[in-house]
C-alpha cells in the first residue's frame, strides 16, 4: 500500500493524498491588477485534474511594490478577491484543497522603484537568477512601516479567507522579507526588530492567525540553512522555528538558501537533498513538515513519506513538466489509478 496516496489531516484540512504542488511564480499578470487570469486558471486547474492533494498558489504579495516583478500575483485589494474565488471554486471541484502563499519580496523586489528591506544591505544575485538582470539597492523600512507591513499581511490573509482558500502559507524563505528580518546577514537594524530577529515574523504570524478560523492550519516556509559565507545554520533556523511555532505556525515547509550566491557551503542539488532538513525540523519541533527539493521521482517521494521524514512532499519541477504527475505517480506505485473518466482511456 502506498503511503504517498494515503489521506492526511491537519486541523480541518483533510487531503486525499500527501502530494503538494509547490508554489511557483508564473510572472503572468498585468501590472495594474495583480490578479489571476486565464493562464493561472488553466495552470492550476490542470494540476487539480491531475490528482494533486494540495495546491499552494504561487507567492502572492501583500503590496504592489512587494512583488518580485510586476508580473506577480497580489492580494492587496478587495477587488482582487473575485478573481481568486473563481479559481478556488473550480479547483475544489476535483477534490483538491487549495492554499495561497502570501509574502513580500523586500529587497528582492525587482521592479520596485526603491525596494525596501529589513535593512539597506543590498542583496547579491547572479543576473541569471533574476527576471530583469539586476536589483536596485534597498532602503530600510522605518519602524512605523514595519508595523504597517504586519497589518498588510493580516489584510491579505482576510482576503484569502474570503476567497475560499483552505490554508495559508507565509513565505519566510529564499531571501524575501520575512527571511530578511530573521537573518543576521540581512538585518542590521538597531530598533526592536534588530534586537530580536524573530519579532517581525512572530508579529506577522500572530496577525494572520488572528483572522484565520481556529481550525485552519497555518503553514510557514523557511530556509533551514543559508549558503552565503557566514550564513546561519540549521540549529539557528530551528530556534527561530520554535518561536514561530509558539506564535501559531502549524506546519513547516522546509527549504534552504535564497539569500545570496553560495559561498563555501553549496546546495547539493541532488534528488531529496533538502529532506534531512525537513526530518530535523519534524524531530525538533514535533510538528508536521512538508519536504521539498527535487522529489519528482515517485519512488523518492514515496520513501520520504514511508520513512517518516515528512508528512507531505512538495513537487515543483515535476509538475511543471507534467500536470498529471500525481496520476502518473499513482499508476507507477500502485499499478492502478482513479483518473477522471474523460482521461480513462489514456491514464489507466
Amino acid at each position: 500500500m502506498s503511503r504517498l496516496f494515503s489521506p492526511y489531516t491537519i486541523k480541518n484540512l483533510t487531503l486525499k493524498n500527501r502530494i503538494v504542488m509547490s508554489p511557483m511564480c508564473q510572472y503572468s499578470v498585468t501590472k495594474e491588477d495583480g490578479a489571476p487570469n486565464d493562464w493561472h486558471f488553466v495552470h492550476y486547474v490542470s494540476r487539480a485534474i491531475g490528482g494533486t492533494g494540495l495546491i499552494i498558489m504561487e507567492m502572492t504579495s501583500v503590496t504592489p511594490e512587494g512583488r518580485i516583478t510586476n508580473g506577480d500575483l497580489g492580494l492587496w485589494s478587495d477587488e482582487q478577491i473575485p478573481h481568486y474565488q473563481r479559481l478556488v471554486n473550480e479547483l475544489k471541484k476535483y477534490d483538491t484543497k487549495v492554499g495561497i502563499q502570501i509574502a513580500h519580496a523586500g529587497r528582492k523586489a525587482e521592479d520596485a522603484v526603491q525596494p525596501v528591506g529589513a535593512s539597506d544591505i543590498p542583496v547579491e544575485v547572479l543576473p541569471e537568477e533574476t527576471m530583469n538582470g539586476e536589483l536596485s539597492p534597498p532602503r530600510a523600512l522605518t519602524n512605523q512601516e514595519v508595523k504597517e507591513t504586519v497589518q498588510k499581511f493580516k489584510l491579505a490573509a482576510e482576503r484569502a479567507i474570503k476567497a475560499g482558500f483552505d490554508t495559508i502559507e507565509l513565505h519566510g524563505a529564499h531571501g524575501y522579507l520575512l527571511h530578511q528580518f530573521m537573518s543576521p546577514s540581512s538585518n542590521n537594524r538597531t530598533d526592536e526588530y534588530g534586537e530580536d530577529l524573530a519579532l517581525f515574523g512572530e508579529e506577522v504570524i500572530k496577525a494572520v492567525k488572528s483572522v484565520m478560523p481556529a481550525d485552519m492550519p497555518l503553514i510557514m516556509r523557511m530556509s533551514a540553512i543559508e549558503y552565503i559565507d557566514g550564513g546561519y545554520d540549521l540549529p539557528y533556523s530551528i530556534d527561530m522555528a520554535k518561536r514561530f511555532k509558539k506564535a501559531g505556525v502549524d506546519v513547516f515547509h522546509v527549504s534552504s538558501g535564497g539569500e545570496g550566491p553560495p559561498g563555501e557551503r553549496k546546495p547539493q542539488n541532488t534528488p531529496g537533498y533538502q529532506v534531512p532538513f525537513a526530518r530535523e525540523f519534524k524531530k525538533q519541533l514535533d510538528l508536521p513538515v512538508i519536504a521539498v527539493g527535487k522529489l519528482s521521482s515517485p519512488e523518492l517521494a514515496e520513501a520520504t513519506i514511508s520513512n517518516g521524514d515528512a508528512e507531505l512532499v512538495a513537487i515543483a519541477r515535476g509538475m511543471v513538466n507534467d500536470p498529471y504527475w500525481s496520476l502518473h505517480a499513482e499508476k507507477r506505485l500502485t499499478h492502478k489509478v482513479n483518473s477522471p473518466f474523460q482521461y480513462s482511456r489514456g491514464i489507466r
